[in-house]
């Protein structure tokens, strides 16, 4: 492969406006442009948020754990298991003011959704910032902030409750401080910092660390400070990762053993035990299917974007960012390993990034001729993308602002609020997307059971000595109704209940349920 290394930053199209002063006008209109994508695309996030897509059960799963540090308990209000760091739904909690002061009328996963908004806002603005410090002009970086914002796939994705979204904003502002125009050595220790939490929000993203100390090595040009760079980005990273692993030392969690959780159990669990989603290229497996399901929303940034991140690893100032892609695509590839849906997320951003820096780097190899000339070949490459991306956009995107796939949750919302009796000593099973709204009707959270866990927690079948003839209500989604089977005291309160309000079509029906004590198991 023949490398090509670009010891300048990409040189731009020249601007209408280079008559004025470049130190008057750069800034500026870096800070206008970016923060007018940006506005146009939250607009965009926020319009039908509560109504597209679908609400998960991660969503419900994250939010009810933002709860729990919200009214210390703990980092979790069940057993804190060490599946996940813990940073992501702090962070989350943080932000649970936001959604309150707004619309405090909003079901739980809803006014979750609209918390994100200022980290997504956040997201948009640094992929602009390190498309700028990776050497485009401004046209390649609003390119970037476009190709992401604009995606189908981000605004599905991007409007849900992820872990994944908060570690993408901190490894972009890793990014974006190891590629520092100034290069001085808090900017390294901040980067080494930021990748941290990054890890410490999502575990999954510490693959791209490589990524970033490329970043800092191109960035850290000379021999002679690239030491001190380096040192000070270890610094950074292990004074800020080295917490998690500290709590789990405080509370002789650390290793495995009998009556407690432990966080290397956990690890050995997620990378061993933990059953794979099969390949990619195997027909039927859980990996294939996610990954059309992926590509239905948006073909056109996965292919695009993946095939950029292999292409830029020739472009010199491209490479750090086109190598998180490429180890991204990596990852997602390995046979047998588990692939969770919102793996995604951190895709995107460097795949928007990677597409406007080849993109970026073919303009400026252009002959130098007249600038018209230029302008010219980027005007029919634009108008080429747009007449074939943009009818597969608008239909995805007009999904988005439309459809209203959770209107059975928010009807099976307000029943439980307002006219479910018994509020006070009733036990309820549920999922996890209502777990929140049932706390916020008025029910203790200890008689609001996440239905898995009445088969699953040990702690839980504590609370309930008399079994399934303890519980007073289920509401029955299609989450639960997935696998009955495998949960034999969920089979038998669906069998052994009545139906008494019912929300939404057959196929994603909400049922609640009054379950009948007296009946046989």
């Amino acid at each position: 492969m023949t490398t090509i290394e670009l010891a300048a930053p990409l040189p731009a199209v020249p601007d209408a406006a280079d008559g004025v002063r470049k130190k008057d006008r750069k800034p500026k209109a870096d800070l206008v442009i970016a923060l007018g994508l940006t506005a146009v695309i939250v607009a965009l996030l926020a319009w039908n948020i509560t109504g597209f897509p679908t609400a998960s059960d991660d969503e419900g799963t994250y939010l009810a754990q933002a709860w729990a540090v919200q009214h210390g308990r703990g980092l979790a209000h069940y057993t804190y298991w060490y599946d996940h760091p813990p940073l992501a739904w702090i962070q989350l909690a943080g932000l649970a003011w936001i959604p309150a002061w707004l619309a405090p009328g909003l079901t739980a996963v809803a006014a979750g959704r609209i918390a994100m908004l200022p980290v997504q806002a956040a997201g948009l603005l640094l992929v602009y910032l390190v498309s700028r410090r990776i050497g485009l002009p401004r046209w390649a970086a609003s390119l970037a902030l476009i190709t992401y914002g604009l995606s189908p796939l981000y605004l599905t994705m991007g409007r849900q409750i992820y872990l994944d979204s908060f570690a993408v904003v901190w490894m972009l502002g890793a990014f974006a401080l190891a590629l520092s125009p100034r290069k001085h050595l808090w900017h390294f220790a901040a980067a080494g910092a930021a990748a941290a939490i990054a890890v410490l929000s999502k575990e999954t993203i510490l693959v791209i660390l490589p990524a970033v100390i490329l970043a800092l090595w191109q960035n850290a040009a000379r021999s002679s400070t690239r030491p001190w760079a380096i040192g000070a980005f270890a610094s950074g990273l292990v004074l800020v990762g080295c917490f998690y692993p500290l709590y789990a030392v405080l509370r002789g969690e650390l290793f495995p053993g009998p009556g407690h959780v432990s966080l290397i159990g956990a690890w050995q669990f997620q990378l061993g035990s933990r059953s794979g989603s099969g390949s990619v290229f195997t027909a039927g497996s859980g990996a294939s299917s996610l990954l059309h399901s992926w590509l239905y929303y948006d073909a056109v940034i996965l292919i695009a974007g993946a095939v950029a991140s292999f292409a830029g690893l020739a472009l010199r100032q491209v490479r750090p960012i086109a190598l998180a892609g490429a180890v991204l695509v990596v990852v997602a590839l390995r046979p047998g390993g588990y692939l969770p849906a919102m793996y995604v997320v951190q895709v995107l951003p460097f795949f928007a990034i990677a597409i406007a820096g080849v993109i970026g780097s073919v303009v400026a190899a252009l002959p130098p001729v007249q600038v018209w000339w230029r302008w010219a070949v980027l005007g029919a490459a634009i108008s080429l993308s747009v007449a074939v991306v943009a009818p597969r956009w608008y239909v995805g995107d007009q999904r988005a602002l439309t459809t209203n796939d959770n209107a059975p949750y928010a009807q099976a919302a307000d029943y439980i609020r307002d006219r479910l009796p018994g509020r006070e000593g009733a036990t309820v099973v549920v999922d996890d997307v209502l777990w929140l709204d049932c706390v916020d009707a008025g029910y203790p959270p200890d008689r609001v059971i996440w239905f898995y866990k009445i088969d699953l927690d040990s702690a839980v079948a504590e609370r309930l000595p008399g079994g399934w003839r303890d519980v007073d209500y289920v509401v029955s989604t299609p989450a639960m109704r997935q696998d009955p089977n495998s949960l034999p005291t969920v089979r038998t309160l669906l069998t052994n209940s009545t139906v008494i309000a019912s929300f939404g079509p057959q196929d994603g029906q909400i049922e609640i349920r009054r379950v009948d004590k007296g009946a046989t198991a």
